[in-house]
């Protein structure tokens, strides 16, 4: 009976209504809206700082009593059989009941979505960890969530570094002052002999003067590593790039490093590929090379040999620095580019060392021209690589082979 009673209200009063019932029922439909519009804004400013879930329940209300007004208006207006008008009114009834209920599950639900995501954040206060909800989120807060766990990765990653560079700030200041104290002793015990006159020929008079300043020297090249290193550390290392020949880079570190290699009876050979041009600070990109050259020579016996070799490979300038120091242990290469660490027992320097800070600042002079350094065991010895990102592709040009620096053995003494 009442599937016909809707059937004919549909379909019989419709071509029968009049202008002035249309007009009628516009305008009682449009100031019911109008109502519960005013009405759901002034209850949503009111609720602001309550839960989505009361949010998103109000608005469904307001959709539904408005639709339920209008709907029930027009019925009441346009029906004039009572059966009929009490069965639309029943059918209006039953739909705002199930518009509800379903608007309460969702509201309900997202209420529990994100009192879970509030929570797990709240833990990650007291825990150090983010650990998501184990309940299935809505999309907009499943993205939240992966935001919120991959932000705390960051920040986790970020306080292991800091961590990590304050351990090694605190390594490196119990590093350098042992390195100043031993100077600075014999510094002060062969000024105090001089003054004193405990010290009169003038032989060793000359040899003193020549001990301290070489002392000197040495703490200079110490204080000007801590300078650039902090430097590195802080961010402040500032790049002057410009076009510079691979080959007359190669050829001026060797260079450099000639006396220190004559001195000690190590052989210097290397080779490079000629007129390849790369976009580097010449002085600082040179400094990281001489810092591996000289650390090569140093842990390279009499008679062994470094050899220095810049080429391109997969499309990045490589430089490689290969010595003859007999390997190092593989649980330390992990550690060989910290700062302060020279892989040996004794901490106390000896009088070629430095402050154990070379290779250190050559991995941050390499890492600040976007390029990347590394070190493994090879041959006689181990091998330190860097790796350039070129700023156009290019033919692999011809290498030039030259030898700089002795050919030979070079005796120690002068």
């Amino acid at each position: 009976m009442h599937a016909t009673a809707v059937a004919g209200v549909l379909a019989g009063p419709l071509p029968d209504v009049a202008w002035s019932d249309l007009a009628r029922v516009s305008t009682t439909a449009a100031i019911i809206a109008v109502v519960a519009i005013i009405i759901g804004v002034f209850a949503m400013h009111a609720l602001a700082r309550r839960s989505i879930g009361l949010l998103l329940t109000l608005i469904s209300a307001v959709t539904i009593l408005t639709a339920l007004a209008g709907v029930g208006g027009i019925t009441i207006i346009m029906v004039g059989n009572p059966g009929d008008r009490e069965v639309m009114l029943e059918l209006l009834v039953i739909a705002g009941l199930a518009g509800f209920a379903v608007a309460l599950m969702i509201g309900r639900r997202l209420t529990r979505a994100s009192r879970a995501l509030l929570e797990a954040v709240q833990k990650t206060g007291d825990s150090g960890l983010y650990i998501p909800p184990t309940i299935t989120l809505p999309a907009e807060l499943a993205g939240l969530s992966d935001g919120l766990s991959a932000a705390h990765e960051r920040l986790a990653q970020a306080r292991s570094r800091e961590r990590a560079l304050e351990a090694s700030r605190r390594e490196l200041v119990a590093w350098v002052s042992h390195d100043l104290r031993t100077p600075l002793a014999g510094l002060r015990a062969m000024a105090e002999a001089l003054e004193d006159q405990v010290v009169v020929d003038p032989r060793e008079m000359n040899a003193y003067h020549t001990q301290i300043r070489r002392e000197v020297d040495r703490l200079s090249v110490m204080i000007d590593d801590l300078f650039e290193l902090s430097r590195i550390h802080a961010g402040a290392l500032r790049l002057n790039r410009r076009p510079v020949a691979l080959d007359d880079l190669v050829a001026e570190v060797l260079a450099s490093a000639e006396p220190v290699a004559r001195a000690k009876g190590v052989r210097l050979a290397g080779s490079a590929v000629r007129g390849l041009p790369i976009y580097v600070d010449a002085g600082e990109f040179g400094r990281a090379l001489r810092n591996l050259v000289t650390n090569a020579v140093r842990h390279t016996p009499s008679d062994g040999t470094v050899e220095v070799l810049g080429d391109v490979h997969e499309g990045m300038a490589r430089f490689s620095v290969s010595d003859a120091c007999g390997g190092i242990p593989p649980e330390d290469l992990p550690r060989v580019f910290e700062v302060a660490f020279r892989g040996e027992a004794a901490r106390t320097p000896g009088p070629q060392t430095g402050g154990g800070l070379g290779l250190s600042i050559a991995r941050g002079i390499v890492e600040a021209h976007a390029g990347q350094i590394a070190v493994r065991n090879a041959g006689p010895g181990c091998q330190f690589l860097i790796r350039l990102p070129l700023a156009r592709p290019v033919v692999q040009p011809p290498v030039h082979h030259a030898q700089t620096g002795p050919q030979r053995a070079v005796p120690a003494g002068r």
